[in-house]
């Protein structure tokens, strides 16, 4: 999956860095594939967005073009994935549902003008044709999807916006770029019809290199990936949002991280179970382990944030 290595405002301190977080001397739990055999295939799916009554799945599928593909789930199963309405023909990517399940945001390099190219990627004086990154908006009705509208520049800021979460507000917790390049956390919320100048996220420590935040409807906690080295994996931690910024960063441990990478978090209906995609192979002893998907290729993977949020006064341990 693609994941490139206004005023600013800092929110709160930074915080330590990973803490492993358990409850009690309780197990915690272990990461599942999503719908094996329904909704994975033998190529790439991440970013799995859903309604809030858990019977819609919208999420991205593709190498290097990706696509949004939708599911339903019918007497306890996922219907065989068809590419969204509105997808298709632009690299479409990174699904959020909003918590009232009204609208999806995406990520893609439609152009911004019918008729125009798809938008160029620029960072750090170096330009990839057609390969820019810009968040969108499509509202749902009914069953069906109205027509795909570009969040306003106090959002897409640069060409490089992605991994978009939004909370029940209607603020947006996203990937944007700052001065000097670098990709950070940033949040804008809703402000006069339009959003207010990007904020930026103050996760993890100095050193450490955020990706791909997920927001509780609420904004009391958010997860999202995190590394300090090239050579590290990222692996998924969780903060919980205090009065003047951010808990420490709290591993959510071997059971849920694993492979080369654990990213792209999402919440589910109800806000309690994460998903997330990883490139990890089953277990030999799971009976899925060997299908023709299994091969190393990210797939969408679920776990219960259950110990995490009932956690006692949301302390690491």
């Amino acid at each position: 999956m693609l994941r490139p290595n206004g005023s600013v405002l800092l929110l709160g301190l930074m915080a330590l860095p990973l803490v492993s977080w358990g409850n009690g001397d309780k197990p915690l739990p272990a990461a599942t594939v999503f719908a094996p055999g329904e909704i994975t295939a033998a190529i790439d799916d991440g970013a799995a967005a859903f309604t809030p009554d858990g019977n819609t799945v919208v999420f991205m599928r593709g190498t290097d073009t990706f696509t949004l593909m939708q599911s339903h789930r019918e007497q306890g199963h996922w219907s065989k994935p068809q590419v969204a309405a509105f997808s298709g023909q632009w690299r479409d990517f990174d699904p959020a549902m909003a918590p009232d399940g009204s609208y999806l945001l995406f990520v893609s390099n439609r152009p911004t003008v019918p008729g125009g190219k798809p938008i160029d990627a620029v960072h750090n004086g170096t330009t990839r044709i057609g390969l820019g990154m810009a968040i969108w908006r499509v509202d749902r009705h009914g069953t069906g999807w109205g027509t795909p509208v570009r969040l306003p520049d106090a959002v897409n800021s640069c060409s490089m916006t992605f991994a978009p979460s939004v909370a029940a507000d209607g603020t947006v917790y996203y990937m944007g770029c700052i001065e000097g390049g670098d990709f950070k956390p940033m949040r804008s919320t809703p402000k006069g019809g339009s959003f207010a100048p990007a904020e930026t996220l103050a996760l993890g420590d100095a050193q450490a290199v955020i990706r791909d935040p997920a927001i509780a409807p609420d904004q009391s906690f958010v997860v999202y990936s995190i590394k300090h080295s090239p050579k590290e994996p990222y692996r998924l931690a969780l903060s919980w949002r205090t009065g003047d910024g951010w808990t420490t960063a709290c591993d959510l441990g071997d059971t849920v991280n694993g492979g080369k990478h654990s990213m792209g978090a999402q919440l589910g209906a109800g806000h309690r179970t994460l998903f997330f995609y990883s490139d990890r192979k089953l277990p030999a002893s799971d009976a899925h382990a060997g299908a023709d998907w299994d091969n190393g290729d990210d797939h969408i993977w679920q776990v219960s944030l259950a110990p995490w949020l009932d956690t006692p006064n949301h302390t690491c341990r």
